[in-house]
């Protein structure tokens, strides 16, 4: 083909926008782009998952790591269906990512022809903030540099169909004409500050305060320094929404680690004690562990308006950069001279941390998930970067992964879907090839979808600089996050029927894929697995034989949620004999460490 096309034209442009990859699969309502990738010489290189769900995880975990857009690219009907999970991931956790999607051909639209599915009806929620179906060979490549920035500006997925017959076209450019698309690829992120005024305000309200609680997520990453002397010039403890547990490192004596019902009793108690709220980059999506409403002065710093005061009735809100605002910010505070505060709140997180440890090591049947996460706190390379999926294994993430400075850590924060681990890690892997990866994964994940990405990354991982890459399969057989749900807020007992999953062999078939296995089932065997692990020189399948009935005790019980265990205890929970040893143990860990 000597013709220069209309999908020669968009790889040229994914080219000059500096994208480096594209996960996706393939299908014939792509063809045209698959062709005019092989001509380009595979730049961008584009990554095969083993379903298209799997190519939008991995788009979104190459955008988060690597902090860059995420490309995605699947065919038309079932291919652009498969994407809107992984899409809706990167909406509600704000990340950018552009699905480019096939459509059939243009004079067939309307026909009820094969795989002709109202693409742009099926995206114009997850992808509202641009969406677009190109009929024309000018409109390129100005929808790709609009979906692309858009994306970028929002920090949003966005969205282009192009039809299988339009991919093939000849191109031609947009005309100096009316009506025409011309276009621009030149993004850089601006520079948004509050008004001198409102920066005033907020500082009053920080001033006044006497115990001041920090919170901070995602959008705080970029501002570690200016969140360190905020909480030093205030006094102030910082407690951690899940998305931004690598905001700040586990080993500052003030941080109080994850906030929520997955969350630390001393980030509890920070919230519930304050007088004073400063919230940064963060839309924790639940008041109940926020200060009661008529508790604090609050204020808030967030670069999307639309997120301001949405969780709380904060009384300044900063719309803004966060790096930017506080730098602002930080000359109109006073020091606080007080430090009874921060001494209370130093003392609650060393007590904290002696709780957790207690607690991983009691003893269970066979394994104590919580000593799986503890064990790897201590070994951790120093550049890792870890990927929790969401289910029991969350709660021990959140709580028992001690994270240091230079670290990355992420999951489906906001979606909170069951899948994301592994792919989330392939995507790090090829943000990052010369930096280890790991995936903590429980088996109803893995059976969900991991498994299969295992695939995956027995086909690339020679590739990367660094092989290390370990998944981390919790074997308990359970879908135990919904399980401890089911009591705890309904009080009914394990449903057996649903709950129930088969056992697999994890480690035996990562080995063969040609991928390292371990299996442990001794608490014993734990630590030496994990230096294994990390040391191999393949990806490693670490599977570990977990007990179920371990429970992901909340930072504070409320008699709610005592009745409704003790409900379905008494309705023959077929696991309440060591549901209540184990609960009793995690409790008396509070009081004996």
């Amino acid at each position: 083909m000597s013709s220069t096309t209309v999908a020669d034209v968009l790889v040229q442009r994914l080219q000059h926008w500096g994208v480096e990859r594209v996960f996706g699969f393939a299908g014939d309502g792509i063809n045209g782009i698959l062709g005019a990738l092989n001509r380009a010489g595979d730049k961008p290189r584009f990554i095969q998952s083993r379903h298209e769900e799997m190519s939008a995880f991995e788009a979104v975990g190459y955008a988060k790591y690597g902090d860059r857009v995420g490309i995605c690219l699947a065919t038309s009907g079932p291919g652009a269906v498969h994407l809107l999970n992984g899409l809706y991931d990167a909406k509600l956790d704000h990340v950018p990512v552009v699905a480019i999607v096939g459509q059939q051909p243009r004079h067939a639209l309307g026909g009820h022809a094969q795989q002709e599915i109202d693409l742009q009806s099926l995206f114009k929620d997850v992808a509202h903030e641009y969406v677009h179906t190109a009929m024309a060979p000018e409109q390129f490549p100005g929808l790709l540099d609009r979906a692309i920035r858009i994306a970028l500006a929002e920090r949003t997925p966005t969205c282009i169909i192009v039809p299988a017959d339009l991919q093939e076209a000849d191109y031609s450019p947009p005309p100096h004409a009316l009506k025409s698309l011309p276009t621009s690829s030149d993004y850089r992120p601006p520079r948004i500050m509050p008004e001198a005024e409102d920066l005033a305000r907020a500082a009053e309200v920080i001033n006044a305060g006497e115990r001041v609680a920090i919170l901070i997520g995602s959008g705080a990453r970029q501002a570690r320094e200016q969140v360190v002397e905020l909480a030093e010039v205030t006094g102030a403890g910082v407690a951690k929404a899940l998305l931004g547990k690598d905001v700040l490192a586990d080993d500052l004596p003030y941080v109080t680690g994850a906030i929520g019902l997955l969350g630390t009793k001393p980030s509890y108690d920070l919230m519930m004690e304050c007088d004073t709220l400063i919230m940064v980059g963060t839309g924790f999506p639940y008041p109940r562990f926020l200060p009661e409403f008529d508790q604090a002065r609050a204020v808030q710093i967030d670069i999307d308006p639309k997120m301001l005061g949405l969780r709380y009735p904060t009384e300044v809100n900063l719309a803004g950069d966060a790096t930017a605002t506080l730098q602002a910010l930080l000359p109109l505070l006073d020091r606080k001279t007080d430090r009874s505060w921060r001494q209370t709140i130093e003392g609650n997180v060393a007590d904290w941390w002696r709780v957790v440890e207690a607690r991983a090591m009691n003893d269970a049947d066979p394994v104590n998930p919580q000593r799986v996460f503890w064990e790897l706190s201590s070994r951790l390379p120093d550049n890792a970067m870890i990927a929790a999926d969401s289910g029991s294994g969350t709660n021990w993430y959140a709580r028992d992964v001690k994270l240091r400075e230079g670290m990355r850590a992420s999951l489906s924060g906001t979606l909170a879907t069951m899948g994301p681990g592994v792919p989330y890690v392939i995507g790090a892997k090829f943000a990052h090839p010369d930096r280890p990866a790991i995936a903590l994964v429980g088996d109803g994940a893995m059976q969900m979808n991991g498994i299969n990405e295992l695939i995956t990354i027995g086909k690339y991982w020679q590739e990367w600089a660094d092989p290390r890459l370990v998944v981390m399969v919790l074997h308990n057989q359970d879908l135990a996050q919904v399980t401890w749900e089911m009591r705890g807020m309904e009080g009914d007992p394990k449903y057996d029927a649903s709950q129930d999953i088969p056992s697999f062999p994890y480690a035996q078939y990562g080995q063969m894929l040609g991928l390292h296995g371990i299996r442990v089932d001794h608490p014993d065997q734990l630590g030496n697995a994990w230096e294994q692990a990390l040391s191999a020189d393949r990806p490693v399948v670490l599977e570990v034989i977990a007990d179920a009935n371990v429970p992901p005790i909340p930072p504070h019980i409320e008699l709610s949620q005592v009745k409704a265990y003790t409900t379905s205890v008494l309705r023959g929970d077929t696991n309440r004999v060591e549901m209540v040893k184990q609960g009793i143990k995690g409790k008396l860990a509070e009081f004996t460490s």
